[in-house]
């Protein structure tokens, strides 16, 4: 047994050969760790943070930020054992099969795998968010999910899908991976989790190829170097492009910065709210539709409003996850509305309620949403981060024509009505939140030229360096991406175990 040790307790100058060093103590990263052990690697796990949320730890995520108003930088993120776990919503959905795919109506599309190659790894994620049974959209008509119906929107664009939520505790919503893990981590006699251990460069070989040793320091001024066979940076979507771009005195544009792509195609899932009023002439919706709906068996699931793969290529439009968020009284406008459309379609209306629709969004893959390193330094010296954030206005356009194709289907199967409230770009972006999702920085692609990492997630023209994680997506879907980025995590262990036998 092993235990979590506190590298500020560590000797000066003390060196460190693992046979695997994995950055980052989040949700990938804990999860690369676990799958590893029992296995005759030796695995130093490197956490900047400690157990507890500390200011002045997190206070080195801080940046820089232009164009689109985004979140801070040091607010979506959180740096201490088990990562943005410590605060996320506990949403899981898998990604959908045309997710991967390289769709001619988005640019920079395409994962160089299909959905399959996920697909053994879902249930070990889904294990591991403690989401419960893997039902999803295979459970069948929603009496088998909760009391109620669904609404009838069948043969057309989207559909009644499901997300499934990480295990509630009391007043904390989903599994915090540092809380849930640590124990784990610990019992693990090949696994040693490092605490205030922050990376603070890469080290590479003269040739370029091989990562040689990691410069470790602690706020409290110690330092030490590891020295591993093989190292993991798996600290998210925008920490992971700090470290490759800071460690740059070999390869002068950054580490797998070549093609000038570490740091490009930075991604969020914007979160409009009350884009559109839904009205269901046949009364109150099935709870399951506004808020979370716990199972006999404890599965905890909520409905949204999905898109089918027909739908997005005849529209072409990206992914996107509608949601009722809250009633809303109707004005005498919207009830004059209400009563002349159910007497032209020959329904009932008297009991018809309204309920204010949220979504989530698929931005398209955008190259000059980057972030890139600033003038600023924390406290380690480690240049701070800038971001350029953009969302275009086709974004906003083509969740409209899909909120256009819901109100068609709620009309033709007499069920309700849809009032859309968004038309300008100031409209959405007054609604504007974000989901704090950091995706795509360091992109995959089995072409060097196209992205960072290949298949496996080693960086382009190294040899012994990888990264886990959501930056590693090429495009980025709708749905939440912790569920995703585990199961690709987990494949990257798979991987390791045989190069690294």
């Amino acid at each position: 047994m092993t235990a979590l040790i506190d590298a500020r307790t560590l000797a000066p100058g003390t060196h460190l050969q693992p046979d695997l060093a994995i950055i980052g103590g989040g949700p990938a990263g804990i999860a690369l760790a676990l799958a590893l052990a029992g296995s005759k690697l030796d695995i130093l796990l490197l956490e900047s943070g400690g157990l507890n949320f500390d200011p002045a730890i997190q206070k080195m995520y801080s940046g820089a930020e232009s164009g689109v108003r985004y979140a801070p930088l040091d607010a979506g993120r959180l740096r201490q054992l088990g990562g943005g776990s410590n605060h996320w919503g506990g949403y899981c959905r898998p990604m959908d099969e045309i997710d991967f795919e390289a769709r001619d109506w988005v640019p920079h599309s395409g994962w160089p795998f299909s959905r399959k190659a996920l697909e053994p790894y879902f249930p070990r994620a889904q294990a591991l968010v403690e989401a419960g049974p893997w039902i999803y959209d295979q459970k069948g008509d929603a009496d088998n999910a909760a009391e109620g119906s669904v609404l009838p929107l069948t043969g057309g664009g989207l559909y009644t899908s499901w997300f499934q939520f990480s295990k509630m505790r009391g007043d904390i919503l989903p599994t915090q991976f540092g809380n849930r893990y640590k124990d784990d981590l610990v019992r693990a006699p090949n696994i040693k989790p490092l605490l205030h251990a922050n990376v603070t460069a890469i080290r590479l070989a003269p040739d370029a190829k091989q990562v040689t040793q990691l410069d470790v320091a602690t706020l409290t001024g110690k330092h030490f170097t590891v020295k591993p066979r093989y190292t993991v940076l798996a600290c998210g979507g925008i920490e992971n492009v700090r470290l490759l771009l800071a460690s740059n005195d070999v390869m002068k544009t950054g580490i797998g910065n070549q093609n000038d792509l570490v740091g490009r195609f930075f991604a969020d899932n914007p979160i409009p709210r009350d884009v559109a009023t839904l009205v269901s002439f046949a009364g109150p919706l099935a709870p399951f539709y506004g808020a979370n709906q716990t199972l006999a068996d404890g599965t905890i699931m909520r409905a949204t409003f999905a898109t089918t793969a027909r739908f997005c290529r005849a529209a072409k439009v990206a992914g996107s996850l509608s949601t009722i968020e809250q009633p809303v009284e109707l004005d005498e406008t919207g009830k004059a509305a209400v009563i002349t459309t159910a007497i032209a379609l020959g329904v009932d209306a008297s009991n018809a309620r309204a309920y204010s629709l949220g979504c989530g969004m698929e931005l398209m893959p955008d190259p000059e949403r980057r972030l890139t390193l600033s003038g600023q330094k924390d406290a380690l010296g480690l240049p701070r981060l800038k971001l350029d954030m953009r969302i275009a206005d086709e974004d906003f356009a083509r969740f409209r024509r899909t909120l256009s194709e819901l109100g068609r289907q709620l009309l033709a199967s007499k069920a309700g009505m849809l009032k859309i409230l968004c038309n300008k770009r100031e409209d959405w972006m007054t609604r504007m939140d974000w989901g704090h999702h950091h995706l795509g920085t360091t992109r995959m692609s089995s072409d060097p030229k196209q992205g960072v990492v290949d298949a496996d997630g080693l960086v382009h023209g190294m040899g012994n360096l990888y990264i886990a994680g959501s930056s590693t997506f090429p495009s980025y879907s709708a749905s939440n991406p912790t569920l995703n980025l585990l199961a690709l995590t987990l494949r990257l262990g798979d991987h390791l175990k045989k190069v690294m036998a």
